[in-house]
């Protein structure tokens, strides 16, 4: 074929077209002229059909690249200005299907309407214009824009997560752990706090149970992740409960790494029975460049001396970087 230099071109019809539609070149097509047929959803089209037309029949298409608007096949309902994308069939909607190919100037207001609208050119490289498939069934996000926004939401979001095992506490004095005879600090059902199920016959969800009038202090020592944003807060958080006297939480003192000054904080308190979270946060300013690890010591407050207090859970949630390397 010569080089195109017209607005409307003369092809072959690789199946029965109607009036309007988008067509591509048919894949593998020998024929002089070349063959076309519907292009479908999310498939770049070169132009529309200028007549209704029979497979075999010679084909008129006006090309995208004429530098008019150009008429189509509503397949859907759309308002004047929509961005419109490839339908199946050669027809046009609003729904997005891979990259949007123009936008409309007529309303659609059925399917099958002939609507005119104005083709882009080229493929769009904006992401909020560009459809996500989601094979998989792994997101409600619709755009690229939308998935990249839901990914880094993801990545950057402040609930990163580092758990601290209820049994890996030890009572301290000052963070101090006692000595081999006091078994190191290490918690049992007969120490003091207990270290025990709420209930042996009906919950075993273990639990630190603070007698009425008891502050002895716990501590635990965790590692910090390459992802923790040191300019942000690190946020302890706790599920604790105690009675309807006595407003319990706790005061803390923490260490980062390794002769860092301490850093004390008073947390959320609770005064009823029944579980809940409470957190106790250490401030971004606190937190030092090139944090790595961190001790934290933790000592009930509050009246004390009618209610117990009980934790059942303990984990840290912060903010993450990317990492960059």
């Amino acid at each position: 074929m010569s080089k195109i230099t017209k607005e409307i071109v003369t092809f072959q019809a690789g199946e029965d077209l109607l009036q309007y539609a988008r067509v591509k070149v048919e894949s593998g097509t020998v024929t002089v002229p070349p063959e076309v047929v519907y292009a479908d959803q999310s498939e770049q089209a070169i132009g529309v059909v200028e007549r209704d037309v029979s497979d075999g029949d010679l084909v008129a298409v006006r090309l995208i690249t004429w530098g008019g608007t150009l008429e189509g096949i509503a397949n859907d309902t759309f308002a004047i200005g929509a961005t419109l994308y490839a339908h199946d069939d050669g027809e046009i909607s609003d729904t997005s299907s891979g990259s949007a190919i123009g936008q409309a100037l007529d309303e659609a207001t059925a399917a099958g309407d002939i609507c005119e609208y104005i083709a882009f050119g080229v493929l769009s490289t904006t992401a909020a214009t560009v459809s996500y498939a989601d094979a998989g069934g792994q997101t409600a996000a619709a755009t690229m824009e939308a998935v990249g926004a839901e990914l880094y939401t993801d990545l950057l979001s402040a609930q990163a997560f580092i758990p601290v095992p209820l049994t890996t506490l030890r009572e301290v004095t000052n963070f101090d752990v006692g000595n081999i005879a006091a078994n190191g600090g290490i918690l049992a059902s007969d120490t003091t706090p207990v270290l025990d199920a709420i209930n042996a016959a009906t919950d075993g969800c273990q639990r630190i149970l603070w007698a009425a009038g008891n502050t002895d202090s716990v501590m635990f020592q965790t590692p910090l992740p390459p992802k923790l944003d040191v300019a942000s807060d690190v946020v302890i958080h706790t599920r604790v409960m105690a009675g309807t006297t006595d407003a319990m939480g706790f005061t803390t003192k923490a260490h980062f790494n390794e002769g860092d000054g301490s850093i004390a904080d008073t947390g959320e308190t609770i005064q009823s029975a029944t579980w809940a979270e409470k957190i106790i946060t250490i401030a971004a300013a606190d937190v030092p460049a090139g944090a790595q690890t961190l001790t934290v010591e933790l000592t009930p407050n509050g009246a004390g001396t009618t209610d117990v207090f009980a934790m059942s859970a303990i984990w840290i949630e912060h903010t993450s970087v990317l990492l960059t390397s």
